[in-house]
This record gives C-alpha cells, sequence and structure tokens, in this order.
C-alpha cells in the first residue's frame, strides 16, 4: 500500500505535515507504508524530492526532459513517473524503456477503451505502452533491483541499468549497435535480445568482460539488451 498526498495541487506546508502526521501515527503500527507526493503543480519537483516523503510523482512543466530522454533517478526518492503529470494523455514504449533505464517508475493513464467503453478508442499506441510495461515488469520481478542503479556512461546508448560487474540491462533505441564498458568484470556475460514491445527473445552469443564491447542486436529497430554474468 502507498499513501498519496495530494495531486497536482497542495502546498509545501500542507505536504509535508501530512507526511510527517501519517509517519508519526504508523510508529505505533506494526507496518509502516512509503508516503509520497504528487503536488506537482502547487509544490515544486525540487521540493518533493526534498521532502520527508518517500517517494514522488514529479511533473514536465519543470523537467522537460521527463518526455524525452528522462533525467538519472538519483536515488534520494523513489521516482513514480505519471504520464498524468507529464502529458496528460501521453507517452509511448520508447519513454516507458527510457524511464525503466534511468531509474523511475513508469505509470500510465490509460483510457482502456475496451474495459471502459470509451467513445474515443484507446489512446494512440497504447497497446505498444501496456505492453512494453509488462516486460519491463518481468524484467524486475527477475532482478534484485534493490542493487541495480542506472549507470547512463556504461552504454553508447545512454540507458542502462545495473548491478555492475554482474547485470546489466541496456535499451537501444533506434540503433542496432551499442558499445558496453564491461571492463570491471572478468567474466563471461550471457546475451538475451528482447524485442521492446512484442516481447520476442533471441539468444546471442557470450561475451567476455574485462573490456568494452560492442553488440549488435539481431533486430531491426529497437531493442533491449539483457546481460548477466555466468
Amino acid at each position: 500500500m502507498l499513501y498519496e498526498i495530494i495531486n497536482e495541487g497542495g502546498t509545501r506546508e500542507w505536504d509535508w505535515f501530512m507526511v510527517n502526521f501519517i509517519h508519526e501515527y504508523e510508529q505505533t503500527k506494526p507496518l509502516q507504508h512509503p508516503v509520497g507526493l504528487t503536488g506537482h503543480g502547487g509544490e515544486s519537483n525540487d521540493s518533493m524530492l526534498s521532502s520527508p516523503a518517500e517517494w514522488f510523482s514529479p511533473g514536465a512543466s519543470e523537467w522537460r526532459d521527463l518526455l524525452s530522454s528522462p533525467r538519472v533517478a538519483d536515488g534520494r526518492k523513489v521516482s513514480i513517473l505519471d504520464t498524468d503529470h507529464l502529458w496528460g494523455e501521453g507517452g509511448d514504449y520508447l519513454w516507458v524503456w527510457k524511464s525503466f533505464l534511468r531509474g523511475h517508475n513508469p505509470i500510465y493513464m490509460d483510457r482502456i477503451a475496451a474495459l471502459t467503453g470509451d467513445a474515443r478508442g484507446d489512446i494512440p499506441g497504447a497497446e505498444s505502452v501496456r505492453k512494453a510495461m509488462g516486460l519491463t515488469r518481468q524484467i524486475a520481478e527477475q532482478t534484485d533491483m534493490a542493487v541495480m542503479v542506472p549507470r547512463p556512461e556504461l552504454a553508447s546508448t545512454g540507458y542502462c541499468l545495473t548491478h555492475e560487474g554482474r547485470e546489466y540491462v541496456i535499451f537501444l533505441p533506434g540503433t542496432r549497435k551499442v558499445e558496453v564498458n564491461l571492463s570491471v568484470t572478468r567474466k563471461p556475460l550471457t546475451i538475451r535480445w528482447i524485442h521492446p514491445v512484442e516481447g520476442t527473445v533471441k539468444q546471442g552469443k557470450t561475451v567476455q568482460g574485462g573490456a568494452r564491447r560492442e553488440l549488435e542486436s539481431p533486430f531491426n529497430g529497437d531493442a533491449v539488451l539483457w546481460m548477466r554474468t555466468i
């Protein structure tokens, strides 16, 4: 369970008071739960980031890079990137993978017209977004996310989530080749290439660590590279 304080409004004083109130109350209980702020529009992103909350959801009105090439989450707060706070309705599968590999948790405001009966139909591209989010979740569930950190400098594409020396998840948007810095490990690594929407998996040959290595995707277009040491 997550607590959410306000939504696109409020003030710093109110937001922080409520976060502290819940923290103090839950100290008397056997379980405590993360408290988060989504007050963009009332409170600045930097203010939410420095708050006593455990998580926050920033808005693109201040951080425009969140729309196309999200900045690296610095670990001070769990970052939940909500398309509602960025576009209202928007985002695509590229944004999902970029956000995930920069250390954010992307979530999608979806019409789901087949269930809601929305006469406008789905948001264009919605199905590819849903599939991409499902694939990022599968990777997250098979990975120790507590030790994975975004390290864009390790991959020439700039999108790399890694437990350096042991595991690397890398996104290749619009290119088939990527150079990866594997200098910290001498061990060989297994390679899996994943289609970022359909989830098709193709096994690659193992690659030896200890240097920078250039790898080429078997897919035409975008791809996800998943490597683990043997």
